[in-house]
């Protein structure tokens, strides 16, 4: 007689969550979420402080494009950072300035009204703190939690992200009501300390020092030469520039479309808002869907539907029909943006992976701006709703020329992950 088959053990029923139950992990998702909510305090800000004063949205992009742009620069540099020293010193020394530079911004509000290009100036020098320590924090991830749950772990920290999108928009929505913008940027200031103090009393380990000796920009080649040479990175990283340069510029072009396309003084915080909850209800899904489907299927699916929300959001009437479709969008987004990070994570040896993330920051820090700058031109000249929809269209095309041009080209994401050194 046969003897019994015994069921395999129940999995937990919200998989998403499992990250949290590790405390290190929870600590710092609690302290980065709470730092957000000010940095999306200060985005909603600045974005309608400058559409107000200029009416340009080439000026909106160009503020808000300034902060990514030093992630193409100095991103590099972040990484073969992050892989040489103590990766929570490095967060706790840019996030001090980055304090400093919202108690900054505080005081031009309280005592005048700063100019756009003095924004663009500071929004430049958050952004070079932020492109080098940010390699360093999602370095961090694959420290605090097992390889089986780094997916989960990824879009949690996306949802946080998006969550302070949420909240901070609608904070940020009543002090500006009144013009109090040096209110949201002394609350973003505050914001750092929670990183702050969560970053000294995380435990890490060191980074591994075997290429302490070389230089800086041997350090960063052989973080560019791993993900040129590695299959799945590589493809990983077209796939990024593609969406990141098409798709991404909705993001900061959301106060021209709110203030002038549907011309409502409200509609930046509900759109922002809108793209947040889209955002979160993805990221608290994506580590199931990656569990059940693989990362390569969710990729493609994600970067598939980003096409028509795009276009449903662009041809989107009024306000409510807006926000519905940027809650598509932003979750689309959202799918596509952490994935692209869970396969660079999961892919890159421990030695290299503040550089190999690094890449793909500065993938956004480079294409995200120059889209953003070009998008906003061509909406001053043509419309938002035409620009938008094109963009979406233009995103379309090369996804579909792709898949018949080269049918196996995303194969690679599928192939055994290199966890040598690889150097």
């Amino acid at each position: 007689m046969d003897e019994p088959v015994t069921p395999p053990p129940p999995r937990p029923r919200w998989v998403a969550l499992a990250p949290l139950r590790n405390t290190a992990y929870a600590r710092l998702w609690f302290g980065a979420f709470v730092s957000n909510i000010g940095t999306w305090m200060e985005a909603v800000a600045l974005g309608i402080y400058v559409q107000r004063t200029t009416g340009q949205a080439a000026w909106t992009g160009t503020v808000a494009a300034a902060a990514f742009v030093p992630i193409a620069i100095v991103g590099p540099f972040g990484g073969a950072l992050a892989d040489r020293f103590p990766r929570k010193w490095l967060l706790v020394s840019t996030s001090a300035i980055q304090l400093a530079l919202a108690a900054l911004l505080a005081a031009l509000f309280a005592t005048g009204s700063p100019s756009a290009p003095l924004l663009t100036l500071i929004a430049f020098a958050n952004g070079t703190c932020a492109a080098l320590g940010f390699p360093a924090y999602q370095a961090i991830l694959p420290d605090l939690v097992p390889t089986e749950i780094l997916p989960g772990a990824v879009a949690l920290s996306a949802a946080q992200y998006n969550l302070g999108r949420v909240v901070g928009p609608v904070l940020a929505g009543v002090v500006i009501g009144t013009d109090r913008y040096a209110a949201a940027e002394a609350v973003n200031a505050v914001s750092f300390l929670a990183v702050i103090a969560v970053m000294i009393t995380l435990p890490l380990p060191r980074p591994v020092h075997h290429e302490h000796h070389d230089h800086l920009l041997r350090a960063v080649a052989r973080g560019f030469g791993f993900v040129r040479r590695e299959p799945g990175l590589r493809i990983n990283a077209l796939a990024m520039c593609v969406n990141t340069f098409l798709a991404a510029p909705f993001i900061a072009l959301v106060p021209t479309m709110a203030e002038d396309v549907l011309d409502t003084s409200h509609g930046t915080a509900v759109l922002v808002t809108a793209q947040g909850v889209g955002a979160v209800a993805m990221a608290f899904s994506l580590g199931w869907l990656s569990e059940r489907w693989g990362t390569r299927r969710v990729l493609l699916t994600m970067m598939g539907g980003l096409p028509f929300a795009l276009a449903a959001y662009a041809r989107a009437p009024g306000l409510a029909l807006s926000a519905c479709a940027i809650v598509a969008v932003g979750g689309l987004y959202l799918g596509a943006i952490s994935t692209f990070t869970t396969i660079a994570q999961l892919r890159a040896p421990a030695a290299l992976r503040g550089r190999v993330v690094s890449v793909h920051t500065m993938i956004l820090g480079s294409l995200y701006p120059i889209g953003a700058v070009v998008q906003g031109a061509i909406a001053d000249a043509i419309g938002l709703r035409v620009t938008t929809l094109a963009a979406g269209v233009a995103l379309g095309v090369v996804l579909v020329v792709t898949r018949l041009a080269r049918p196996g080209i995303t194969e690679a994401l599928d192939e055994p992950v290199a966890l040598a050194s690889g150097a």
